[in-house]
């Protein structure tokens, strides 16, 4: 049974947000625009609200001043300015495609790290599959989490790969699912 549950979101839509499980945690990211302030502090205050971990992309700064859980490294993002962070609870946590991408964020001090893709996306042909996640997985030290192509035909597959946490963007957004119902509980 997964425990945690991230689903990325380019945009704060309280509707949106509101449908899924609390346990169901917000990476916000949005390369194409400017960050609105306004829009990430009403994020970060409604997700405090609902007692919903936040985290956004690529900006210490950001994640800083507005209080969010932590900051979310892109696997592009090679700098390792984010190592030494002393503020109480908040987190780092990374996406890699291979070990060597692992290793990188794992000095980048990422506490949790998504590895993508494992199943067949659409704007990706190459995936790792279940065999070859569970071998990258063994040269981590940290947690590593499955992102990508994940889908009501799949799911069950994540079982195989004994991960503690799964992570998201268009299946979680169609089902709104939930930690102990629906297509997380299997």
């Amino acid at each position: 049974m997964l425990k945690s549950v991230y689903y990325y979101i380019d945009k704060f839509n309280k509707d949106e947000i509101d449908k899924l499980d609390r346990f169901v945690s917000i990476i916000f990211r949005n390369y194409s625009k400017k960050i609105n302030e306004k829009e990430v502090k009403n994020l970060t205050n409604f997700c405090r609200k609902q007692r919903r971990k936040v985290y956004i992309s690529n900006n210490l700064r950001i994640a800083l001043k507005y209080n969010f859980n932590g900051v979310y490294i892109p696997s592009f993002n090679r700098i390792l300015k984010y190592r030494n962070i002393y503020k109480k609870n908040f987190e780092i946590i990374g996406s890699a495609h291979n070990t060597k991408e692992i290793i990188q964020k794992e000095n980048q001090g990422c506490t949790k790290i998504f590895l993508c893709p494992i199943f067949k996306t659409k704007k990706n042909k190459y995936f790792l599959g279940v065999t070859v996640f569970n071998l990258t997985k063994l040269h981590a030290k940290k947690d590593i989490i499955p992102l990508g192509g994940i889908n009501n035909k799949n799911i069950k597959k994540i079982n195989l790969c004994r991960v503690k946490s799964v992570a998201g963007i268009s299946w979680i957004k169609k089902n709104g699912p939930s930690i102990n119902t629906g297509p997380f509980k299997f």
